[in-house]
């Protein structure tokens, strides 16, 4: 079994912002694998599926991105989920747009959903992907940049980022999460 938690906030009015696109990955992920779809399971949306074998479960919290380690402790306790088996795949200012990078522990950087599975978990070690949104121009909000639309010119490459993302996640289902770093680290 392995779980992809996408980290995003519910509602319309933040669908396509730069900091939903751990949803929308998910999202993508699942209509390329027939995960047709998510179910309330407490205080997230939960997808599960088949990819090449292996089981798959994708979590969306549902708890709005401060809160998001509630919805993966949930799920963790309910199927006694290893937090090895997880991947948190979320925004990160310090990637370029376009880029992804996957690392296994670090501090939050800022990112209040990863402080919050920090605070979760009880640690700051577990899998990542990390997708750029690149950090504002200076003297811009960061609260008003990552709750604002992705802009017409990084709609165009969104797509591209989105499958190379799901590329890296079935890589990490077959392969050590150190051989997929090593391969999808730009």
């Amino acid at each position: 079994m392995k779980c992809f938690v996408g980290l995003g906030n519910p509602g319309k009015q933040y669908e396509m912002n730069r900091h939903n696109i751990g949803f929308m990955v998910l999202d993508r992920f699942a209509a390329k694998w027939g995960i047709t779809s998510f179910q309330n399971k407490g205080k997230a949306l939960l997808g599960e599926g088949n990819v090449n074998g292996t089981k798959v479960y994708l979590l969306k919290p549902m708890t709005y991105m401060n809160l998001s380690g509630e919805a993966l402790r949930e799920f963790m306790n309910f199927y006694k989920a290893d937090l090895s088996d997880i991947t948190i795949v979320y925004d990160d200012l310090d990637t370029v747009f376009g880029q992804i990078r996957l690392r296994y522990q670090g501090s939050p950087g800022g990112h209040n959903g990863i402080r919050s599975i920090i605070q979760h978990t009880g640690t700051q070690i577990f899998n990542r992907i990390r997708i750029g949104i690149s950090r504002p121009a200076p003297g811009y909000n960061i609260a008003d940049y990552v709750l604002s639309n992705f802009s017409k010119s990084e709609m165009a490459e969104l797509e591209g980022v989105l499958d190379l993302t799901c590329e890296a996640m079935e890589f990490s289902l077959k392969e050590p999460f150190e051989k997929t770093m090593a391969k999808f680290n730009q």
